[in-house]
């Protein structure tokens, strides 16, 4: 089978636009930071739907606007989906039209961060501070008054009305 310009550069685009769209995942398990609430592998797979234990515990993103938190707008509190952790205020979200829920500041204390280089430089990573969960990356992008976006993947949260 012959090859031609247009088909690699077409190729090459499909295989960029999967990695941004998420619908991969990444090669290898993710590693997750020491965290107060622990479980085996077996009690994360049972407690956790298959795709809340992709993002969650191997790192996956979810496809953009495929969560109904994008469009969730009462007062309220988002919370981890592997442990309950209160993560965001409803009054941090904000529109950011990138397709996922996107805050601009987390409760004290409830998230942290660390460096990831999967798509080849480095980005962020969001987890939760209590189980290590990933739930997404933070941007200097955002607007006032942190000028961040936690760009926060819908499968990873669950909301809480006020």
């Amino acid at each position: 089978m012959a090859f031609d310009r247009r088909t690699l550069l077409s190729g090459g685009a499909m295989l960029a636009l999967t990695a941004v769209s998420g619908l991969g995942r990444a090669a290898a398990p993710a590693r997750r930071p020491k965290a107060p609430f622990q479980l085996s592998e077996a009690e994360w797979r049972k407690r956790l739907t298959p795709v809340q234990y992709a993002s969650l515990r191997e790192a996956a993103t979810e496809r953009p606007y495929s969560s109904p938190l994008n469009d969730e707008h009462r007062k309220g509190t988002f919370l981890c989906a592997g442990c309950g952790h209160k993560l965001y205020d409803s009054g941090t979200k904000f529109e950011s039209h990138t397709g996922w829920p996107s805050f601009w500041r987390p409760l004290p204390k409830a998230v942290g961060t660390m460096i990831d280089h999967e798509l080849g430089f480095a980005r962020t990573e969001v987890h939760c501070a209590n189980c290590g969960g990933h739930h997404g990356h933070v941007f200097k992008d955002g607007p006032p008054p942190t000028g961040l976006r936690y760009c926060m993947n819908g499968i990873s949260l669950k909301f809480v009305p006020a």
